[in-house]
């Protein structure tokens, strides 16, 4: 079955420099093996102006859950996770199977 793994992103300190890295992030997921789809989102700001419950998501799609479990051991999820831990920006992962109408 398809499955989707799904990176939820807080609110960085610095948002600008958080894009500078994330650029790289984006990059190195292009990488990973068996990649079908890659989705960037970047979280609404909220109209009243208090915080996000999150800042972006990053959405990797692949064929079967041993693709997607198999890419994250990866050097390009090396690099993903690497930048990202760098950014000490929180971040939480799902891996979920995609459900068809």
């Amino acid at each position: 079955m398809a499955t989707k793994i799904t990176l939820i992103i807080d609110n960085p300190a610095d948002p600008d420099e958080f894009e500078q890295a994330y650029a790289e992030m984006k990059a190195a997921a292009a990488k990973l093996p068996k990649l079908q789809r890659l989705e960037s989102a970047k979280v609404w700001p909220k109209e009243d102006g208090t915080e996000t419950p999150a800042y972006r998501t990053l959405d990797l799609y692949f064929e079967t859950y041993d693709d997607a479990s198999a890419a994250v051991t990866t050097p390009a999820a090396a690099d993903l996770f690497g930048t990202l831990t760098k950014t000490e920006v929180a971040f939480k992962g799902l891996f979920s199977d995609i459900e068809q109408p």
